[in-house]
Protein backbone atom coordinates (compact mmCIF):
# COMPACT_ATOMS: atom_id res chain seq x y z
CA UNK A 1 0.00 0.00 0.00
CA UNK A 2 2.64 2.64 1.17
CA UNK A 3 4.52 1.69 -2.90
CA UNK A 4 1.44 2.62 -4.46
CA UNK A 5 0.77 6.29 -2.93
CA UNK A 6 3.20 7.93 -5.24
CA UNK A 7 1.21 6.73 -7.75
CA UNK A 8 -1.81 7.98 -6.48
CA UNK A 9 -0.32 11.60 -6.09
CA UNK A 10 0.94 12.00 -9.33
CA UNK A 11 -2.44 10.68 -10.77
CA UNK A 12 -4.24 13.32 -8.83
CA UNK A 13 -1.42 16.06 -9.94
CA UNK A 14 -2.45 15.03 -13.74
CA UNK A 15 -5.88 15.31 -12.85
CA UNK A 16 -5.87 18.74 -11.58
CA UNK A 17 -3.31 19.71 -14.43
CA UNK A 18 -5.59 18.64 -17.14
CA UNK A 19 -8.89 20.38 -15.01
CA UNK A 20 -6.61 23.80 -14.98
CA UNK A 21 -6.08 23.78 -18.54
CA UNK A 22 -9.34 22.85 -19.74
CA UNK A 23 -10.48 25.79 -17.28
CA UNK A 24 -7.57 28.40 -18.85
CA UNK A 25 -8.67 27.74 -22.19
CA UNK A 26 -12.36 28.12 -21.88
CA UNK A 27 -11.46 31.61 -20.22
CA UNK A 28 -9.28 32.30 -23.22
CA UNK A 29 -12.02 31.37 -25.79
CA UNK A 30 -14.49 33.69 -23.52
CA UNK A 31 -11.89 36.53 -23.82
CA UNK A 32 -11.46 36.14 -27.30
CA UNK A 33 -14.72 36.04 -28.82
CA UNK A 34 -16.97 38.87 -30.34
CA UNK A 35 -20.21 37.60 -30.76
CA UNK A 36 -20.22 34.86 -32.36
CA UNK A 37 -17.14 35.97 -34.35
CA UNK A 38 -13.63 34.99 -33.88
CA UNK A 39 -11.29 38.20 -32.77
CA UNK A 40 -8.44 38.15 -34.48
CA UNK A 41 -5.02 37.70 -32.73
CA UNK A 42 -3.08 40.49 -35.17
CA UNK A 43 -4.51 43.63 -35.12
CA UNK A 44 -1.50 45.09 -36.84
CA UNK A 45 -1.89 45.87 -40.73
CA UNK A 46 0.49 44.91 -43.38
CA UNK A 47 -0.27 44.79 -46.64
CA UNK A 48 -3.20 44.05 -48.57
CA UNK A 49 -2.44 40.80 -49.10
CA UNK A 50 -1.88 39.75 -45.48
CA UNK A 51 -4.99 41.55 -44.68
CA UNK A 52 -7.51 40.31 -47.10
CA UNK A 53 -8.22 44.23 -48.05
CA UNK A 54 -7.45 45.03 -51.90
CA UNK A 55 -4.56 47.03 -53.32
CA UNK A 56 -7.41 49.71 -54.24
CA UNK A 57 -7.15 50.71 -50.65
CA UNK A 58 -4.06 52.18 -48.74
CA UNK A 59 -3.29 53.00 -45.07
CA UNK A 60 -3.44 56.12 -44.10
CA UNK A 61 -2.02 57.91 -40.87
CA UNK A 62 -3.92 60.40 -39.21
CA UNK A 63 -2.07 62.43 -36.57
CA UNK A 64 -4.87 62.90 -33.45
CA UNK A 65 -5.79 66.55 -32.83
CA UNK A 66 -6.42 65.95 -28.95
CA UNK A 67 -2.76 64.12 -28.00
CA UNK A 68 -0.78 63.42 -31.59
CA UNK A 69 -1.23 59.92 -31.70
CA UNK A 70 -1.06 58.32 -35.15
CA UNK A 71 -4.31 56.92 -35.93
CA UNK A 72 -4.27 54.27 -39.01
CA UNK A 73 -7.18 53.68 -41.26
CA UNK A 74 -8.34 52.09 -44.37
CA UNK A 75 -9.06 54.59 -47.29
CA UNK A 76 -10.83 54.42 -50.89
CA UNK A 77 -10.43 57.56 -52.89
CA UNK A 78 -12.61 57.95 -55.64
CA UNK A 79 -11.79 58.06 -59.23
CA UNK A 80 -13.88 60.75 -60.16
CA UNK A 81 -13.51 64.04 -61.35
CA UNK A 82 -16.85 64.94 -59.64
CA UNK A 83 -16.98 65.02 -55.71
CA UNK A 84 -18.55 62.23 -54.61
CA UNK A 85 -20.53 60.92 -51.30
CA UNK A 86 -18.20 59.80 -48.12
CA UNK A 87 -19.03 57.00 -46.31
CA UNK A 88 -17.55 56.86 -42.93
CA UNK A 89 -17.62 52.84 -41.48
CA UNK A 90 -16.88 52.30 -38.14
CA UNK A 91 -15.41 49.02 -36.91
CA UNK A 92 -16.68 46.80 -34.37
CA UNK A 93 -15.96 46.58 -30.44
CA UNK A 94 -13.54 43.87 -30.10
CA UNK A 95 -11.45 44.81 -33.87
CA UNK A 96 -9.95 47.75 -35.14
CA UNK A 97 -9.28 49.59 -38.32
CA UNK A 98 -8.08 46.27 -39.99
CA UNK A 99 -11.53 44.07 -39.63
CA UNK A 100 -12.71 43.16 -42.95
CA UNK A 101 -15.86 45.37 -43.98
CA UNK A 102 -18.29 44.16 -46.82
CA UNK A 103 -19.40 48.12 -46.99
CA UNK A 104 -15.62 48.29 -48.14
CA UNK A 105 -16.40 46.33 -51.51
CA UNK A 106 -19.66 48.58 -52.11
CA UNK A 107 -17.82 51.35 -52.31
CA UNK A 108 -15.51 50.61 -54.46
CA UNK A 109 -17.87 49.39 -57.09
CA UNK A 110 -20.14 52.20 -56.73
CA UNK A 111 -16.76 54.47 -57.07
CA UNK A 112 -17.81 56.16 -53.49
CA UNK A 113 -15.65 57.81 -51.17
CA UNK A 114 -14.85 55.54 -48.17
CA UNK A 115 -12.71 55.66 -44.78
CA UNK A 116 -12.15 52.62 -42.47
CA UNK A 117 -10.53 54.61 -39.26
CA UNK A 118 -9.17 53.57 -36.00
CA UNK A 119 -10.08 54.91 -33.09
CA UNK A 120 -8.48 53.76 -30.22
CA UNK A 121 -8.80 49.67 -31.33
CA UNK A 122 -10.69 46.96 -29.23
CA UNK A 123 -12.86 48.62 -26.60
CA UNK A 124 -10.67 47.30 -23.80
CA UNK A 125 -8.80 50.31 -22.58
CA UNK A 126 -9.91 53.73 -21.15
CA UNK A 127 -8.77 55.36 -24.15
CA UNK A 128 -11.50 54.02 -26.39
CA UNK A 129 -14.75 52.84 -25.64
CA UNK A 130 -16.28 56.30 -27.23
CA UNK A 131 -13.83 58.63 -25.14
CA UNK A 132 -13.65 62.54 -25.89
CA UNK A 133 -10.51 60.89 -28.05
CA UNK A 134 -12.80 57.99 -29.97
CA UNK A 135 -14.73 61.37 -31.06
CA UNK A 136 -11.55 63.54 -31.81
CA UNK A 137 -10.42 60.31 -34.12
CA UNK A 138 -13.11 59.83 -35.91
CA UNK A 139 -13.92 63.42 -36.59
CA UNK A 140 -9.73 63.81 -37.80
CA UNK A 141 -10.60 61.05 -40.19
CA UNK A 142 -13.16 62.50 -41.91
CA UNK A 143 -11.39 65.87 -42.00
CA UNK A 144 -8.37 63.83 -43.32
CA UNK A 145 -10.89 61.95 -45.80
CA UNK A 146 -12.37 65.36 -47.01
CA UNK A 147 -9.07 67.48 -47.42
CA UNK A 148 -7.30 64.08 -49.67
CA UNK A 149 -10.29 62.88 -51.42
CA UNK A 150 -12.91 64.35 -53.52
CA UNK A 151 -15.89 64.59 -51.20
CA UNK A 152 -19.32 65.82 -51.80
CA UNK A 153 -19.28 67.48 -48.24
CA UNK A 154 -23.26 67.38 -48.27
CA UNK A 155 -23.32 63.64 -48.63
CA UNK A 156 -20.97 62.55 -45.46
CA UNK A 157 -22.57 59.50 -43.82
CA UNK A 158 -21.46 57.39 -40.86
CA UNK A 159 -21.91 53.51 -39.97
CA UNK A 160 -21.61 50.83 -38.15
CA UNK A 161 -22.94 47.66 -36.25
CA UNK A 162 -22.64 46.52 -33.25
CA UNK A 163 -19.73 48.41 -31.29
CA UNK A 164 -19.53 50.49 -34.72
CA UNK A 165 -23.25 51.01 -34.21
CA UNK A 166 -22.46 52.00 -30.65
CA UNK A 167 -19.74 54.96 -31.88
CA UNK A 168 -22.28 56.02 -34.72
CA UNK A 169 -24.52 56.94 -32.05
CA UNK A 170 -21.64 58.63 -29.89
CA UNK A 171 -21.08 60.35 -33.39
CA UNK A 172 -24.59 61.50 -34.06
CA UNK A 173 -24.56 63.30 -30.38
CA UNK A 174 -21.34 64.79 -30.78
CA UNK A 175 -19.37 64.99 -33.85
CA UNK A 176 -18.81 68.39 -34.96
CA UNK A 177 -18.71 67.71 -39.14
CA UNK A 178 -21.83 67.77 -40.85
CA UNK A 179 -22.92 64.88 -41.59
CA UNK A 180 -26.15 63.75 -43.42
CA UNK A 181 -27.28 60.61 -42.03
CA UNK A 182 -25.88 58.48 -39.47
CA UNK A 183 -26.53 54.40 -39.48
CA UNK A 184 -26.56 52.50 -36.40
CA UNK A 185 -27.00 48.85 -36.48
CA UNK A 186 -27.52 46.71 -33.67
CA UNK A 187 -25.86 49.40 -31.58
CA UNK A 188 -24.94 49.23 -27.91
CA UNK A 189 -26.42 52.73 -26.27
CA UNK A 190 -26.32 51.97 -22.36
CA UNK A 191 -22.49 50.23 -20.81
CA UNK A 192 -24.43 49.68 -17.55
CA UNK A 193 -27.35 48.08 -19.02
CA UNK A 194 -25.06 46.08 -21.02
CA UNK A 195 -22.58 45.29 -18.21
CA UNK A 196 -25.37 43.37 -16.38
CA UNK A 197 -26.49 41.68 -19.54
CA UNK A 198 -23.41 40.28 -20.57
CA UNK A 199 -22.38 39.76 -17.08
CA UNK A 200 -24.97 37.43 -16.81
CA UNK A 201 -24.42 35.83 -19.59
CA UNK A 202 -20.73 35.25 -19.33
CA UNK A 203 -19.76 36.31 -22.88
CA UNK A 204 -16.69 38.60 -21.85
CA UNK A 205 -17.38 41.81 -22.85
CA UNK A 206 -18.21 42.39 -19.67
CA UNK A 207 -14.81 41.69 -18.85
CA UNK A 208 -14.00 44.74 -21.78
CA UNK A 209 -16.52 47.33 -20.20
CA UNK A 210 -14.88 47.14 -16.60
CA UNK A 211 -11.47 47.80 -18.48
CA UNK A 212 -12.56 50.45 -20.66
CA UNK A 213 -14.23 52.55 -17.66
CA UNK A 214 -11.36 52.03 -15.06
CA UNK A 215 -13.13 49.52 -12.95
CA UNK A 216 -11.40 48.14 -9.77
CA UNK A 217 -12.33 44.77 -7.93
CA UNK A 218 -14.48 43.67 -10.25
CA UNK A 219 -17.10 46.42 -9.56
CA UNK A 220 -18.35 48.58 -12.32
CA UNK A 221 -17.68 52.49 -12.17
CA UNK A 222 -20.57 54.01 -13.28
CA UNK A 223 -19.91 57.16 -13.32
CA UNK A 224 -17.15 56.72 -16.56
CA UNK A 225 -19.75 54.04 -17.64
CA UNK A 226 -22.10 57.02 -18.13
CA UNK A 227 -19.76 59.09 -19.25
CA UNK A 228 -19.03 56.24 -22.60
CA UNK A 229 -23.07 55.65 -22.88
CA UNK A 230 -25.09 57.89 -25.90
CA UNK A 231 -28.52 57.32 -23.62
CA UNK A 232 -27.22 59.70 -20.97
CA UNK A 233 -25.59 62.15 -23.32
CA UNK A 234 -27.48 65.24 -24.34
CA UNK A 235 -29.11 65.13 -27.39
CA UNK A 236 -28.24 67.70 -29.94
CA UNK A 237 -31.33 68.98 -30.83
CA UNK A 238 -30.02 72.01 -33.45
CA UNK A 239 -29.01 69.00 -35.77
CA UNK A 240 -31.86 67.52 -35.58
CA UNK A 241 -33.42 69.16 -38.77
CA UNK A 242 -29.85 68.73 -40.90
CA UNK A 243 -28.91 65.20 -40.28
CA UNK A 244 -30.81 61.63 -40.33
CA UNK A 245 -30.55 59.10 -37.37
CA UNK A 246 -31.58 55.64 -38.10
CA UNK A 247 -31.52 52.83 -36.00
CA UNK A 248 -31.40 49.28 -37.02
CA UNK A 249 -32.05 46.37 -34.55
CA UNK A 250 -32.47 42.55 -35.62
CA UNK A 251 -35.32 40.99 -33.04
CA UNK A 252 -33.66 38.02 -32.15
CA UNK A 253 -30.65 39.97 -31.05
CA UNK A 254 -29.75 39.62 -26.96
CA UNK A 255 -31.59 35.58 -27.18
CA UNK A 256 -28.78 34.51 -29.92
CA UNK A 257 -26.68 37.77 -30.54
CA UNK A 258 -24.82 40.04 -27.83
CA UNK A 259 -26.57 43.20 -27.91
CA UNK A 260 -30.36 43.24 -26.78
CA UNK A 261 -33.17 45.33 -28.78
CA UNK A 262 -33.85 47.56 -25.96
CA UNK A 263 -30.52 49.70 -26.62
CA UNK A 264 -31.69 50.58 -29.85
CA UNK A 265 -35.74 50.57 -28.71
CA UNK A 266 -34.45 53.17 -25.36
CA UNK A 267 -31.96 55.25 -27.17
CA UNK A 268 -34.67 56.33 -29.84
CA UNK A 269 -37.38 56.90 -27.30
CA UNK A 270 -34.79 58.95 -25.41
CA UNK A 271 -34.39 61.42 -28.47
CA UNK A 272 -38.21 62.13 -28.84
CA UNK A 273 -38.10 62.56 -25.30
CA UNK A 274 -35.45 65.05 -25.73
CA UNK A 275 -37.17 66.69 -28.55
CA UNK A 276 -40.62 66.94 -26.22
CA UNK A 277 -42.41 64.70 -28.55
CA UNK A 278 -45.75 64.98 -27.03
CA UNK A 279 -47.80 62.04 -29.70
CA UNK A 280 -47.53 58.97 -27.77
CA UNK A 281 -48.02 57.04 -31.45
CA UNK A 282 -44.37 58.27 -32.11
CA UNK A 283 -42.47 56.26 -29.29
CA UNK A 284 -42.27 52.17 -28.89
CA UNK A 285 -44.78 51.94 -26.05
CA UNK A 286 -44.06 49.53 -23.01
CA UNK A 287 -46.40 47.26 -24.57
CA UNK A 288 -44.96 47.06 -27.62
CA UNK A 289 -41.14 46.76 -26.21
CA UNK A 290 -42.74 43.88 -24.30
CA UNK A 291 -44.38 42.06 -27.28
CA UNK A 292 -41.43 42.05 -29.12
CA UNK A 293 -39.39 40.89 -25.95
CA UNK A 294 -41.76 37.82 -25.75
CA UNK A 295 -42.66 37.17 -29.21
CA UNK A 296 -40.09 38.15 -31.58
CA UNK A 297 -42.32 38.44 -34.94
CA UNK A 298 -43.58 41.61 -36.61
CA UNK A 299 -46.59 43.53 -34.41
CA UNK A 300 -48.28 44.59 -37.94
CA UNK A 301 -47.72 44.70 -41.50
CA UNK A 302 -44.91 47.01 -41.78
CA UNK A 303 -42.77 46.08 -45.05
CA UNK A 304 -39.63 44.46 -45.49
CA UNK A 305 -35.76 45.55 -45.46
CA UNK A 306 -33.85 43.77 -47.98
CA UNK A 307 -36.02 40.35 -47.93
CA UNK A 308 -36.25 40.75 -43.89
CA UNK A 309 -40.24 41.74 -42.58
CA UNK A 310 -40.33 44.31 -40.18
CA UNK A 311 -41.70 43.74 -36.81
CA UNK A 312 -42.28 47.36 -35.74
CA UNK A 313 -41.26 50.59 -37.50
CA UNK A 314 -41.51 53.90 -35.87
CA UNK A 315 -40.50 57.52 -37.20
CA UNK A 316 -40.32 61.01 -36.28
CA UNK A 317 -38.98 63.59 -38.43
CA UNK A 318 -35.62 62.42 -39.21
CA UNK A 319 -35.26 59.79 -36.43
CA UNK A 320 -36.06 56.45 -37.44
CA UNK A 321 -35.87 53.02 -35.98
CA UNK A 322 -36.49 49.29 -37.50
CA UNK A 323 -36.84 46.21 -35.56
CA UNK A 324 -36.65 43.27 -38.33
CA UNK A 325 -36.15 39.64 -38.50
CA UNK A 326 -32.63 38.81 -37.99
CA UNK A 327 -30.08 38.53 -35.58
CA UNK A 328 -26.93 40.89 -34.41
CA UNK A 329 -25.96 42.14 -38.08
CA UNK A 330 -26.16 44.51 -40.24
CA UNK A 331 -27.42 43.92 -44.06
CA UNK A 332 -25.05 45.22 -45.97
CA UNK A 333 -26.14 46.41 -49.23
CA UNK A 334 -28.97 47.52 -48.22
CA UNK A 335 -27.54 49.89 -45.37
CA UNK A 336 -25.30 51.55 -47.99
CA UNK A 337 -28.03 51.71 -50.62
CA UNK A 338 -30.23 53.16 -47.93
CA UNK A 339 -28.28 55.93 -46.79
CA UNK A 340 -27.03 57.28 -50.98
CA UNK A 341 -31.13 57.10 -51.02
CA UNK A 342 -32.27 60.91 -51.28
Amino acid sequence: MKKSIPWLIYLLILVIGVIAGLFLQSKYMIYKTCGDQPVEDTITAKDSTETGWSEDFSIAEIPSSADGKLQKAYIYKSKSGKPRPLIVSLHTWSHDYTQIDPLSGLCLTKDINYIHPDFRGVNRTLQACCSDLVISDIDDAISFAIHNCNVDTAAIYITGYSGGGYATLAMFMKSKHPVKKFSAWVPISDLIAWYRESDIRKNGYGYDILKCTGSEDGVLNETTARERSPIYWETPVNKIPDAQLIIYAGVYDGIQGSVPITHSINFYNKILRDLSVTDRNKYITTEEKASLLEYRRPLGNYGKIADRDICLQKEYKSIKVTIFIGNHEMLAEYALDELLRE
